[in-house]
């Protein structure tokens, strides 16, 4: 089909449907939230109180910091159980492959509260594995507790595995079996191969996935409530407090903490794209 040949109002009339969506969905509320952190308590004076508050309070940046910790954490162990499954994936038959990434596909949208609580009945303080485990004497999980940072990071670990080897499976496609086989006639071993062609191929994608596994891990906030409450200080926690609270709300102070978190995102992606940018700029 010719493009050209197309009335530019039916490309418009086409494309209305997802404008609609996404002004309705994505831009009013995203403005209105960024209004609304300008607002006073009350909501009838513009200052920037809202965002002193956010960080200069020790509460809320505590929340910040504990955010950020295991975002990075969970997408650093993240990254690297990633990159193992999805190089094993590639050296698999297609029948293993097809199952491994379905079952990947499945597993990376597991999370929420459905996940928390499939954690708390397998490894809670008195969970199946928990209690197996104990009556056979095992001392694995001596000391371990689910409802702290390690549970909360175990978790957060285990819907970003899944979701990073979806991004690199592509990712490894890219490296070529000639490459390989070039590199072996011209005397390079395995490990000179990975380091000097295969790594510059595969970089721009891990850092593109690790991104996007620490924005996943910044914004989650189903799987954390319920599986620690409001018993560690996170972000996105702090910000669902404050917006839809049962005690104390403070929706302006709220929607400042999301235009902090937004923000830090963007950053997250900025810098990515700036480290990517050099990277293709040295290999060039």
């Amino acid at each position: 089909m010719n493009l050209r040949k197309i009335n530019p109002l039916t490309l418009i009339a086409a494309l209305l449907p997802l404008m609609l969506l996404i002004v309705l969905f994505e831009l009013l509320p995203t403005a209105a939230m960024v209004m609304n952190s300008f607002l006073s308590d009350d909501g009838k004076q513009v200052t920037l109180q809202q965002y002193v508050t956010a960080v200069t309070n020790a509460f809320y940046v505590k929340a910040i910091t504990n955010s950020l910790l295991i975002s990075f954490y969970s997408s650093v162990v993240g990254i690297v159980l990633s990159l193992a499954l999805a190089y094993a994936i590639t050296r698999t038959s297609e029948a293993t492959r097809t199952a491994v990434l379905t079952v990947s596909n499945m597993t990376s949208n597991f999370a929420g509260l459905p996940l928390a609580f499939a954690y708390i009945i397998l490894l809670g303080n008195n969970g199946v594995f928990t209690i197996l485990l104990k009556s056979w004497g095992w001392s694995l999980f001596d000391g371990f507790n689910l409802y702290s940072w390690t549970g909360l990071a175990l978790v957060y670990v285990y819907f970003q595995v899944p979701l990073g080897a979806l991004l690199l499976y592509p990712t490894f496609h890219g490296i070529r079996e000639q490459w390989r086989e070039a590199a072996a006639l011209l005397g390079a071993g395995t490990l000179h191969f990975w380091r000097r062609i295969a790594l510059p191929v595969l970089l721009p994608g891990i850092a593109g996935t690790f991104t996007i596994l620490f924005a996943n891990a910044m914004g989650a906030y189903a799987t954390g409530y319920a599986l620690v409450g409001g018993n560690y200080n996170l972000l996105a926690i702090r910000i669902g407090a404050l917006v839809a609270g049962n005690v104390v709300t403070r929706p302006q102070l709220g929607c400042a903490l999301a235009v902090l978190l937004g923000l830090m995102m963007v950053l997250a992606m900025w810098v990515n794209e700036r480290l990517m940018r050099k990277v293709r700029r040295d290999l060039q």
